[in-house]
């Protein structure tokens, strides 16, 4: 019978890269029939924007049908389009199933990074508007903004930017344009629900 040798320290690492909980998970997106790995650990703004935004929708739809996800669960939008959004929202949930969400959401929201923003800003974005998206944000965690394109005959229309103003600008600012400055904003969505940027940029630096 053969009987194991003790651990070294060489054998103890080489089982710590063969180990899923020494590995950081690695996410693929089929974008246009083709498979591109996404960042494992997205920076930590981006994930303070998207885990806002989705707790955002969790608490307004916590009794309604409508069902919001946050990063990490998979979109099969076509069968050459398997996407991660940051966030999004879905109301039809016949489009739910155990692996994923089988269908065009409701809306979408994409959190820019170095190498992702050409996509989200480009194909991703037209896939998005020809599965019928109703509503797409596209969120600039270096401005904190926050672009909010509804879907019209088949497209995404830019509907309105909406940003936090920095500090060196409100102090140039008159009493009257700080007031007139926009800080909530609607979702077509939901007519009662405000979104304010204070709470979707907090603690971002």
């Amino acid at each position: 019978m053969l009987v194991s040798k003790l651990d070294t320290s060489e054998e103890r690492t080489d089982s710590m890269n063969t180990n899923l909980a020494y590995q950081e998970e690695i996410w693929e997106e089929l974008i246009d029939g083709k498979i591109v790995a996404m960042s494992p650990r997205p920076a930590i703004n981006h994930n303070r924007i998207s885990f806002r935004i989705a707790h955002i929708f969790e608490n307004y739809l916590a009794k309604k049908p409508c069902e919001p996800f946050d990063d990490g669960v998979d979109l099969f939008l076509t069968e050459k389009d398997h996407f991660i959004p940051d966030v999004m929202i879905v109301c039809d949930p016949d489009k739910i199933k155990s692996d994923g969400v089988h269908g065009a959401p409701d809306l979408v929201v994409e959190v820019l990074s170095p190498s992702t923003e050409k996509n989200d800003r480009g194909y991703k974005k037209e896939a998005y508007a020809a599965a019928g998206v109703k509503e797409y944000w596209i969120v600039d965690p270096t401005n904190k903004s926050i672009e909010q394109y509804f879907l019209e005959n088949g497209q995404f229309a830019l509907h309105e930017i909406y940003m936090v103003c920095p500090d060196y600008e409100l102090i140039k600012m008159t009493e009257e344009d700080r007031t007139a400055l926009v800080t909530e904003f609607k979702c077509s969505l939901y007519d009662d629900l405000l979104i304010s940027l204070e709470d979707v940029f907090r603690r971002v630096k």
